[in-house]
């Protein structure tokens, strides 16, 4: 680690390094010097991403376009340069390394202690969107090909599903007509995309509650983190994503389905904060969130359920059927979305205009 960071421009001497944070891709840690300076350190994983300059490009562009446009200097995330000015650092073993300036007098939840700590998570995000409402997204690389173009993932799903390698396509016969029956509706957001009625914007494609650093004083949103997935794409995914996770009454493997809906107190407060943040949305945009909450949801169980099909290739399970669990947690949230879509809808056009905290 000496090493490593002797690479980097740091202020101080390295004292001590530890591990940090409960990520699965990256390496992270945290790095304090002999002047009282904290830095995070990541080395990132190279099997999630196959073009990490043009990753690092992406992060570079927007972490400096934000900092130009806040205040605190905590409202965003900020590179720390090698001693070459570069973004990152290639050790002799092809790994990628990158330094973040800590961000001091903040918290980061796994979960919600209470409903105002999700909704900070939506004025978060909402910032974020606003943030980099006039950056022009199309000029971001796509760090994940087709990372949320479902028609591509109900493509995969369906291949495995022609090869059913291990023969489990009969233990999830039900979970497996449930995708195929919702397959027409997989295109919904990229057909309006495409038609030109929703805007290509900057999104982060990774809205969980963990990706937020909170002030530890007021608990209050400061900046979100995680930027290896921000890449063009859809207010709704962001939207759509944090609803897909902090909204459900139970965990993501949750095995008694009795347990499992979409807490409308906690989509309203969602709502309330992401608006309140946002900015401005076209009506389109408006009326797009909905879908974005049952798609996001739905793309989910595909993948979870596509992988247990292949032999969990790609999510880390813990017992034979995790990942149709997990698909079935995911289905089941799609089919409760659908139940109480009206009442969805109408929370969405209670809180367009309201601008209080939940």
């Amino acid at each position: 680690m000496e090493q490593i960071l002797s690479h980097f421009s740091l202020l101080g001497a390295p004292t001590r390094c530890r591990g940090l944070g409960e990520g699965h891709v990256n390496r992270t840690f945290c790095v304090e010097t002999d002047i009282g300076r904290r830095y995070v350190l990541q080395r990132i994983s190279r099997e999630a991403f196959h073009d990490i300059p043009g990753l690092m490009e992406n992060i570079s562009a927007i972490t400096h376009y934000i900092a130009a446009r806040v205040q605190d200097p905590r409202g965003c995330l900020h590179l720390v340069p090698t001693v070459e000015g570069r973004d990152y650092h290639v050790d002799q073993m092809g790994e990628y390394w990158r330094v973040y300036h800590y961000v001091e007098d903040s918290i980061c939840l796994q979960k919600a202690e209470r409903p105002e700590d999700f909704y900070q998570s939506a004025v978060a995000f909402g910032q974020f969107q606003s943030q980099l409402r006039d950056f022009p997204a199309a000029t971001l690389h796509e760090t994940i090909h087709n990372f949320h173009n479902t028609p591509d993932r109900y493509r995969i799903f369906r291949k495995a599903l022609a090869r059913n390698p291990l023969g489990r396509a009969r233990n999830a016969a039900q979970e497996i007509e449930f995708a195929l029956s919702h397959e027409k509706e997989a295109g919904t957001l990229l057909q309006q995309l495409e038609a030109g009625e929703l805007p290509l914007r900057v999104t982060h494609n990774d809205t969980k509650l963990n990706n937020v650093m909170l002030d530890a004083r007021t608990r209050e949103a400061l900046c979100v983190i995680d930027l290896d997935t921000v890449m063009p794409g859809l207010t709704a995914y962001d939207f759509g994503d944090s609803i897909r996770f902090g909204a459900s009454t139970a965990a993501e493997d949750e095995t008694d389905l009795s347990r499992v809906e979409v807490d409308l107190n906690l989509y309203r407060c969602f709502v309330r904060g992401f608006l309140s943040a946002c900015g401005e949305l076209s009506a389109a945009e408006m009326a797009s969130l909905p879908m974005g909450a049952k798609l996001m949801t739905l793309e989910c169980g595909v993948r979870f359920l596509t992988d247990y099909l292949l032999g969990d290739r790609y999510f880390s399970v813990s017992r034979p059927e995790h990942n149709l669990d997990r698909a079935r947690t995911q289905f089941r949230l799609v089919a409760d979305t659908e139940q109480k879509w009206g009442r969805i809808q109408r929370i969405l056009r209670e809180e367009a205009p309201l601008q209080k905290p939940c």
